[in-house]
């Protein structure tokens, strides 16, 4: 994988080029759409923040580390193109931040969770930095990710995988 110098993860500069990231929402407890609205609501009032289109919701199953749960509470699952001078690591602890303020608490791998905001894409970023893995090492493997995404941007492209309808496709082949 080629590394990039690492972006600047401490001044958010305004001279940055605007990028669309594209952040995947997710919810199984609380008042999941009134837990959205207001995550994107926050996501809008960050600083260096253009523009936030966010997918129609969907609503699947939860996945565990053993595969599908059928006795937990289904997820609301969403995805949001934020177009943003951010650098992407400042971007990932706002996000942080707001599921903080929503509850979110880390207890469990995959556990039920009042909100989740995952950074699947930041332009064509590739990192595997552990603190930023982009794009989202499981994007390619999560239909309530590809799905709504497409939604937003039908010739979407995750780096590295290409084409998400393409990976979409690969993975409804593979079921």
């Amino acid at each position: 994988m080629v590394r990039r110098p690492p972006l600047d993860p401490v001044e958010p500069r305004a001279h940055r080029a605007p990028t669309d990231a594209v952040v995947a929402l997710g919810s199984n407890l609380g008042d999941r759409k009134a837990t959205f609205d207001d995550a994107v609501e926050e996501m809008r009032r960050l600083p260096l923040v253009d523009d936030v289109r966010i997918s129609t919701p969907v609503e699947t199953v939860a996945m565990k580390p053993d595969g599908l749960d059928e006795t937990a509470p289904r997820y609301l699952n969403a995805v949001a193109i934020v177009t943003t001078r951010l650098a992407p690591t400042v971007l990932l602890g706002f996000l942080h931040a707001i599921e903080q303020r929503h509850g979110r608490e880390r207890r469990e791998l995959w556990g039920d969770r009042t909100l989740d905001l995952d950074l699947i894409a930041y332009g064509d970023l590739r990192s595997d930095d552990p603190a930023l893995l982009l794009p989202h090492p499981r994007a390619a493997d999560r239909d309530f990710v590809l799905v709504p995404w497409l939604e937003l941007d039908p010739d979407a492209v995750l780096p590295g995988v290409g084409r998400a309808d393409a990976a979409l496709q690969r993975l409804r082949e593979s079921r």
